[in-house]
């Protein structure tokens, strides 16, 4: 298992062997391995050569039945991730790994085309980005999520995304055009108001006062703005909830939900050593309430526990939760359109992709 000291703008200060390899690595402390581990890893882009783009699921616990992913890895280097174990299945790290080996589709707007066009495809919303932020930092340049984006606008097809980057601000344009129609809706992850707990815990994402920033203009312009708090994390962030969610009402979100921490496979030994790294004083107190709301594990996978949690503390923050949503009066978030649907014309379209 390979270890490593934290590294400013990464997360992960624990880079385990994935799952799936037939070795591990022990670290070893010979004195040289800080200074040698100082310098900054840059960040790999590799193409990822897809098939199909529009992924399908019949998850209980999320609200859409599919979703279109751009990238895998994401550069925000949230270190709660759960998509994190998913970089195993490339053999590699969902440490460091992740969050500097990125990979991305070139072909993803033309896959999606010839996806709507298919003669039995049915129009139903579709989560772009939701594995891995689509609007992560290499999406400035690649520009992948927006040339989707530009295609789902087109043919009027329903999108939902989550969010945390100040980056979604660029494509105000067509988020607002379908906002008008009622094909798109936002969600934006605030984790907490704390700076230094967001750096640490997001080092590459949005500060907390940009992500309220955020909410205020897609608002302004007319989109419909719910948030995530997610992770909640108790003993770290979970005692913000009241204050985060009459941060983001004022703000002009109009719905709010939350997702407990979750910490499948990897994850458990990489957030054990961050918070013994950060918070080494709560580590044991952190962990020991996530047990109790995972049935005395750290956690549980089951549809209908794994995001929320079960026993008195998860409970307890359900109803904190419920009490202070209903207090704020959050409206709710317009159901999406899928009645308006073109099925492209893949003779005349293919060729301008």
């Amino acid at each position: 298992m390979a270890k490593q000291h934290t590294r400013k703008g990464r997360g992960a200060t624990l880079s385990p062997d994935n799952r799936y390899s037939d070795t591990t690595r022990e670290h070893v402390d010979d004195g040289w391995q800080a200074d040698e581990q100082a310098a900054q890893i840059k960040t790999q882009l590799l193409i990822d050569s897809a098939k199909t783009i529009i992924s399908y699921n019949q998850s209980p616990d999320v609200p859409f039945d599919r979703s279109i992913n751009p990238y895998k890895g994401c550069e925000h280097g949230c270190v709660y991730c759960f998509a994190r174990p998913s970089h195993a299945w490339l053999d590699l790290s969902p440490g460091l790994d992740f969050e500097t080996r990125l990979f991305y589709k070139p072909d993803a707007p033309e896959l999606l085309l010839k996806e709507l066009a298919h003669k039995n495809y049915q129009a139903a919303p579709v989560a772009l980005g939701i594995n891995t932020d689509g609007w992560q930092p290499v999406e400035k340049s690649l520009r992948l999520s927006r040339r989707l984006l530009e295609i789902l606008v087109q043919y009027k097809h329903p999108v939902a995304i989550v969010t945390k980057s100040a980056l979604i601000e660029r494509d105000l344009d067509l988020l607002a055009e379908a906002a008008h129609q009622q094909l798109v809706h936002i969600a934006i992850s605030v984790t907490t108001l704390d700076r230094e707990l967001c750096r640490r815990m997001e080092p590459r994402a949005a500060a907390p006062q940009r992500r309220l920033e955020i909410i205020q203009n897609l608002t302004q312009a007319g989109i419909p703005v719910s948030v995530l708090l997610a992770p909640l994390v108790p003993v770290l962030n979970d005692n913000e909830m009241e204050t985060l969610l009459g941060a983001v009402r004022e703000a002009g979100a109009v719905d709010a939900g939350y997702v407990l921490l979750r910490l499948p496979h990897e994850i458990d030994a990489m957030f054990v050593d961050w918070l013994g790294q950060h918070y080494p004083l709560k580590a044991e107190h952190i962990m020991q309430r996530i047990r109790d709301m995972r049935g005395g594990k750290s956690y549980d996978a089951t549809f209908g526990k794994r995001m929320r949690g079960q026993g008195i503390f998860a409970e307890m923050i359900r109803k904190r939760f419920k009490l202070a949503k209903q207090k704020l009066a959050f409206p709710g978030a317009p159901a999406l359109r899928d009645d308006l649907f073109i099925k492209p014309d893949l003779a005349g379209q293919l060729a301008l992709w």
